[in-house]
């Protein structure tokens, strides 16, 4: 008979831990233990696991080096079919677990505690030693990664200095451009758009109303009919239709959403989507649009007396990937490198694979681009800091509000679930219950439909 949390563990996992008699403890899957993580890599040869800690890199190049073979690392889709088949949530590091050629990471086989997965997402196994892990004779233990210096990105206090430099120092080392003083011609990025121009100028005039606002808008054709559609969308329950700017802007979102709305749709439009998405996240505008409704959602639900502003956070959650796209336009040499490698190292979170790689993070990039654009503090320093959830610097609301807004919606399955280690203290930061959330979650789930097609809209067209 097993124990209750035994019983917890998927049969085939349990089978395999008895027929191949291998020793183990069980306990709870903790954040903070370094686990033995499963990178998957196949070609028309077949399929390749590498096992390697959580806390670790592994180097791309090195594995098709050691097998001679051009392998590429499988999609969320092929590694969730594969999970399915087997009847698992995690892959245990196992050599004979799966039919797949397996190569160790040597630090992680050397290693004194080590901490495998179970096949369910909540528990971990604890392996006497590595030998568990390598029971095949042609498994390889190679040095194929490397540890991370850090637990978490260093953030600097000489915020916009000290990144600028990372920038240009990247920028030589992997164009070989001329280091120039405008960071925007250092990165060579178009410049900001005259409507997003006109926009910033109309926040700071004393005598700003909807009929300017309106005329900045439809100067733009396309930007006018994303704006209606978005107003006339059945998500906001418009009654009758919306006819004009002014029209969604009096009767359906309001001045301040509508000027931030278009603020951010015309910054999205200024550069290219690259051909291939992000590694098994949804589209730019898909991301957009369910984070800025997130945080527009939790922002309603902060006391009146802690409340941010709600345009400026809505912004800031619709531009929160912006620097993907700069990465992918200044950046074209080694942008593939980079999406490879994140493909790969499923277990770390984007920013440290881009600071390992290109030495600077996209949201290091896309905040300093939109500082010289003379962006809101709110946007820059939102979109800068929101992977820290302990920064409680100027603007800290916005950048906890991305954070908390992208753990939720994949939590709640409105987004690709990614690893991430989430940290409850945003919700005292931000002085938010978090029973309160519920609701509002359940209320974007049942609006899923509405948001697709708002996002879909402003997908490029073919």
């Amino acid at each position: 008979m097993v124990s209750h949390t035994e019983a917890n563990i998927p049969i085939v996992v349990r089978q395999h831990l008895a027929q191949k008699t291998i020793s183990h403890a069980l306990g709870p899957n903790k954040a903070s233990l370094e686990r033995a993580e499963v990178c998957l890599l196949s070609d028309d040869q077949g399929l390749v696991q590498v096992f390697v800690s959580s806390n670790a890199i592994v180097h791309i190049d090195k594995i098709r080096a050691i097998t001679g073979r051009d392998l590429k690392p499988l999609t969320v889709e092929e590694i969730n079919r594969l999970k399915n088949k087997v009847g698992v949530q995690t892959l245990p590091a196992f050599d004979d677990f799966i039919q797949a050629d397996t190569i160790i990471d040597e630090n992680l086989f050397n290693t004194t505690r080590i901490f495998v997965h179970t096949g369910n997402s909540d528990f971990l196994m604890a392996l006497k030693d590595a030998s568990a892990m390598k029971r095949k004779d042609d498994t390889r233990v190679m040095n194929i990664a490397t540890s991370l210096p850090y637990t978490d990105i260093e953030y600097e206090l000489s915020l916009f200095d000290h990144d600028r430099d990372e920038i240009n120092s990247a920028v030589t080392k992997f164009t070989a451009l001329r280091i120039k003083q405008r960071l925007e011609e250092t990165l060579e990025v178009p410049p900001l758009p005259d409507t997003a121009q006109a926009i910033i100028r109309l926040r700071v005039d004393p005598d700003a109303n909807i009929d300017k606002l309106s005329q900045i808008v439809e100067r733009d054709p396309s930007l006018a009919a994303q704006v209606v559609s978005w107003a006339s969308s059945s998500y906001y329950s418009a009654p009758g239709s919306i006819k004009s700017v002014q029209d969604a802007i009096v009767r359906v979102l309001g001045y301040d959403l509508v000027m931030n709305l278009a603020l951010g749709l015309s910054l999205g439009k200024t550069l290219e989507l690259p051909e291939e998405q992000d590694n098994g996240n949804a589209s730019y505008w898909t991301q957009a649009v369910y984070v800025a409704a997130c945080v527009g959602a939790l922002v309603s639900a902060i006391p009146r007396e802690f409340r941010p502003g709600f345009g400026l956070s809505y912004l800031s959650g619709l531009l929160h990937n912006f620097g993907y796209l700069i990465l992918a336009h200044a950046f074209k040499p080694h942008f593939e490198t980079t999406n490879e490698m994140i493909s790969l190292n499923r277990h770390i979170e984007h920013q440290h694979i881009e600071k390992h790689v290109l030495g600077i993070t996209r949201d290091q990039i896309a905040s300093n681009l939109m500082h010289s654009w003379n962006m809101p503090g709110e946007v820059t320093m939102g979109i800068r800091y929101q992977s820290d959830p302990q920064y409680l610097g100027v603007n800290s609301d916005q950048a906890h509000l991305i954070y908390l807004a992208n753990h939720l919606l994949q939590e709640y399955g409105l987004l690709p679930k990614m690893n991430h280690r989430f940290d409850k203290t945003v919700y005292e930061h931000l002085n938010l219950n978090p029973t309160d959330v519920v609701p509002l979650m359940e209320q974007l789930r049942e609006s899923r439909k509405e948001l697709d097609m708002i996002a879909h809209s402003l997908e490029p067209t073919a």
